[in-house]
């Protein structure tokens, strides 16, 4: 298998644990003493097979629970992108990401105010906006080096198990 492979593996299995995480308590995650909130929102797609025998769903919806995702699972088939919805205090970030490669699009951050007092400068919205996009990549490889760390301990066979009956149960 080479490296690609085992990056969207390790990807795809990312993305079903951390919806199962997300499902399982409400979306509340805790990293370092950092509370906030990761939801799957709207969009998932599922992917099985290879080549001419690929096949691919593609759930989405604002208010959708995923269902036709969640069969795609039940039927072997892996997260292969989402749409996620990170949640702190008052602030919501959006954005969506590709197992294969990690690959953001659609990333939105909390609005910042725009007009500016008679004090500050474009540099400091700057600053507030970069703060921002930095917090919630935070939050999204803190979560995948959590991950990693279950992953590639004896403890994630016991984790499989969990995600099974999930899949079984949704």
């Amino acid at each position: 298998m080479d490296l690609s492979n085992v990056n969207k593996l390790l990807g795809e299995e990312f993305l079903t644990w951390l919806w199962f995480k997300s499902e399982n308590q409400s979306g509340l995650m805790e990293i370092n003493n950092e509370a906030f909130a990761v939801y799957f929102s709207g969009r998932v797609v599922v992917e099985g097979g290879e080549g001419e025998s690929l096949e691919k769903t593609v759930c989405s919806g604002e208010m959708s629970e995923l269902a036709e995702a969640k069969q795609g699972l039940r039927l072997g088939k892996k997260v292969t992108q989402a749409k996620l919805k990170f949640e702190q205090d008052n602030l919501s970030w959006q954005l969506s990401v590709k197992a294969e490669d990690f690959s953001f699009s659609g990333f939105k951050t909390p609005k910042i105010e725009m007009k500016l007092e008679e004090d500050e400068s474009d540099e400091g919205r700057f600053l507030e906006k970069m703060y921002l996009v930095e917090k919630c990549v935070h939050f999204f490889f803190s979560l995948f080096k959590q991950f990693v760390e279950l992953r590639f301990s004896p403890a994630w066979e016991e984790e499989q198990r969990k995600i099974r009956e999930w899949i079984v149960r949704n």
